[in-house]
């Protein structure tokens, strides 16, 4: 059985070299551990974080994307809600 406590630790260890003195665009990778796999398979994160104006071209068409899912999910609901 997985420990959550033992989890947090072995999450800070693969956060650790993050500090706030880090400017500019850069890529976290996080690991599972063997215990977190599916199936045992290894699993791989890798977040890549922007900023600049590319971060808000990408924040822009997060958002677009957001505001139309969401506007289908309105419209199927209404559409399949009616008797």
């Amino acid at each position: 059985m997985s420990d959550p406590e033992n989890h947090a630790r072995e999450s800070e260890k693969h956060h650790g070299n993050l500090g706030d003195d880090l400017k500019g665009p850069r890529i976290i990778s996080y690991n599972l551990t063997e215990e977190q796999r599916p199936g045992g398979m290894k699993v791989r994160f890798k977040i890549r974080i922007e900023t600049g104006k590319k971060a808000a071209a990408i924040d822009a068409a997060q958002a677009g994307a957001l505001r139309e899912l969401l506007e289908w999910s309105r419209e199927y609901r209404t559409r399949h809600s009616k008797p």
